[in-house]
């Protein structure tokens, strides 16, 4: 049973996010889970969700690093915007294929990232991250 109920996803890459949300419906049935190929549309998406003050939600959040257009950096660089109280409720993980040194130093240096996980998303993964997030 997933202690956390909300999840966005953002990778360019469909076949990821199928992984990644029939992993995490595997684990629980009433999981609600936003898949988005366009990081422009996901910062949208928490703007709008999880601004407004009189709600609680949370949500963690699996973010690819390697996207056209706007890739991960951009996203957190724009997510650095938010409200504080917004980025309260959104808890970001790195989720890429890269295993470059680099990066993973980029990631941990970014206040606004738990952890950088290498894909593929996996149940155990899953686990680790909602119970970090529920103590």
């Amino acid at each position: 049973m997933l202690l956390s109920t909300r999840f966005i996803i953002i990778d360019d890459d469909e076949i990821n996010n199928m992984i990644c949300t029939v992993t995490l419906k595997k684990m629980s049935a009433d999981v609600n889970i936003k898949t988005f190929l366009d990081p422009a549309a996901a910062l949208a998406h928490i703007a709008a969700d999880y601004s407004d003050p009189d709600e609680d939600h949370r949500a963690i959040l699996f973010l690819d690093l390697s996207m056209p257009v706007m890739n991960g950096w951009g996203f957190l660089e724009r997510f650095n915007d938010f409200d504080r109280a917004v980025k309260a409720r959104v808890k970001i993980y790195i989720l890429s294929s890269s295993d470059d040194r680099r990066d993973l130093d980029k990631a941990k240096a970014d206040a606004n990232v738990i952890d950088y996980l290498v894909k593929p998303l996996t149940r155990e993964t899953i686990r680790q991250v909602t119970e970090s997030q529920n103590p």
